[in-house]
């Protein structure tokens, strides 16, 4: 069963909940105003879904010049050039930001599902904005229904609460929710005040998607501690309603439409090396982040320190980039991460000056073609995360590399080390493994780079990022329908009492 032949059915809606909206329109300096698609791996994975099914995408509003087009009840007709779908706005207030996405989904939350040095922080105040905000946006969704019993998509553990409230609007509603990140063991869990809250809200969903069996069995646990709760395999029985959990490994573009405009590798190759000044013949190492203490940046500087230490021959002709894409700087726990890595990199170049500097730190936003250029361009790529749901960047680095070298190091801590196993696979914690790997990745023959990145590539493109919508929508779209029961008897079951106090 399609998901086009699912969704074309006048009976069949898809809706879109997320944080970050596909467009937003910013004031360009002439005071006029320019539309910008917001690149990302979600966005690439379920528009083309909902330009053939004229959907709705419903997301928080955040250009300058977002309200300005909203003309049809906070919302605007997209793409800007050939209108396929619809996105409805939602309006944050600086304290709801604040407390919803600073506060209670990226100072708790977030920590809490990684496993880092990082302490969760939890306040009640936040919390009740959370809930505030999730309880918005519910109801932005079940204003833009436009039938009885949509297909939901929700993103993310930005709406944890809001499965269970768009519910208890539209009880026949089929509701796929996707946390894109780890999922706690129970211990770590209970630390939130309001764990059960958050279970119950997320046991709303008709289907919970994970990026890797260990989150979804991780989830099971967790769900066995709530009062009248039966986990039986894969599905949670809880209030009269049958809860499905999967595995949906999150996954890019492909073909990467990116990539088919980049220039050629050879051109790319020279095109690194040139901006940042070094030989034609100088080896170049490339990460590629959000600057997020969950990255393993520092450690990952402090592996290219033990490369060089034990490796003088390397000291003149390598140079590692690390591109540090700036993320919630509003947090003191991503601004000491930031000031860290700077003196790291500052003292590693100045430990082996004499040559090109073995660190080029570029802390800065970079757009996709950019990134694209530096892939492409670069001889290996470190993915060294502490803790991570999938991360994407190992699969966009397979995805550029169409003649078929380079070399993938790669955390195995990510859960793309469970698919991507020709990688060099690494403990960022271990200094000197990681340090030796680097080393691997510089001295592999061409002819076994060839072998593992073909066998990279066949893995990505069996399951690019079409593929993941797709079938987490028809996974959703053949669950059983609803118990027979009244609306109220249904609104009665699915209803999330917040306590805020």
């Amino acid at each position: 069963m399609s998901m086009r032949a699912t969704a074309s059915s006048s009976q069949t809606q898809i809706v879109v909940l997320s944080n970050r909206q596909p467009y937003q329109h910013e004031r360009a300096a002439d005071g006029g105003m320019q539309v910008q698609r917001c690149s990302s791996g979600v966005v690439n994975a379920v528009e083309p879904l909902l330009m053939e099914n004229s959907g709705v995408w419903v997301a928080a509003g955040s250009g300058d010049a977002d309200r300005q087009t909203a003309i049809n009840a906070d919302g605007v007709e997209v793409p800007p050039d050939s209108p396929r779908y619809r996105l409805r706005r939602v309006w944050l207030t600086d304290a709801e930001v604040k407390g919803y996405y600073d506060g209670f989904a990226n100072s708790g939350l977030w920590p809490l599902c990684h496993r880092t040095s990082v302490t969760p922080t939890f306040y009640a105040q936040d919390f009740g904005i959370y809930e505030l905000v999730n309880r918005r946006f519910a109801e932005a969704v079940a204003e833009e229904a436009r039938v009885p019993a949509p297909v939901v998509l929700v993103q993310d553990y930005h709406f944890a609460l809001a499965p269970a409230m768009i519910r208890r609007q539209l009880p026949l509603s089929r509701i796929a929710t996707f946390w894109h990140i780890p999922w706690p063991g129970p211990q770590a869990f209970r630390r939130c005040p309001w764990s059960n809250t958050v279970l119950e809200g997320l046991l709303g969903s008709t289907l919970i998607g994970f990026q890797t069996p260990a989150d979804r069995d991780n989830f099971l646990r967790c769900a066995e501690q709530l009062t009248d709760v039966d986990v039986d395999n894969t599905v949670v029985n809880w209030k009269g309603r049958r809860v499905q959990l999967g595995v949906y490994p999150a996954s890019v573009e492909w073909p990467s439409e990116v990539v088919a405009r980049a220039p050629s590798i050879p051109a790319c190759r020279a095109a690194v090396r040139r901006q940042l000044g070094v030989p034609d013949d100088t080896v170049i190492g490339l990460g590629v982040d959000r600057l997020d203490y969950t990255k393993g940046l520092e450690e990952k500087l402090l592996a290219v320190e033990r490369l060089l230490e034990y490796r003088p021959d390397l000291r003149q002709r390598f140079t590692f980039v690390q591109i540090a894409q700036p993320s919630r700087e509003a947090l003191p726990a991503y601004r000491q991460t930031r000031d860290r890595l700077l003196a790291t990199a500052e003292r590693i170049n100045q430990r082996f000056s004499g040559g090109a500097a073995p660190v080029a730190l570029l802390p800065t936003h970079h757009d996709p073609a950019a990134i694209t250029q530096y892939m492409r361009g670069a001889d290996f790529c470190y993915v060294g995360s502490l803790h991570d749901g999938m991360n994407l960047v190992s699969k966009e680095f397979v995805a550029t590399r169409d003649d078929d070298r380079g070399v993938l190091v790669l955390s195995g801590f990510a859960g793309a080390s469970h698919e991507l196993r020709d990688a060099l696979i690494v403990n960022p914690y271990d200094r000197e493994q990681s340090a030796r790997s680097l080393a691997a990745a510089i001295e592999m023959p061409v002819l076994q780079q060839r072998f593992r990145m073909r066998r990279l590539r066949r893995a990505v493109a069996a399951f690019d990022a079409r593929a993941w919508a797709t079938r987490l929508l028809e996974d959703v779209a053949l669950e059983p329908p609803a118990p027979a029961r009244s609306t109220a008897q249904y609104r009665a079951a699915a209803f999330v009492e917040i306590p805020v106090s």
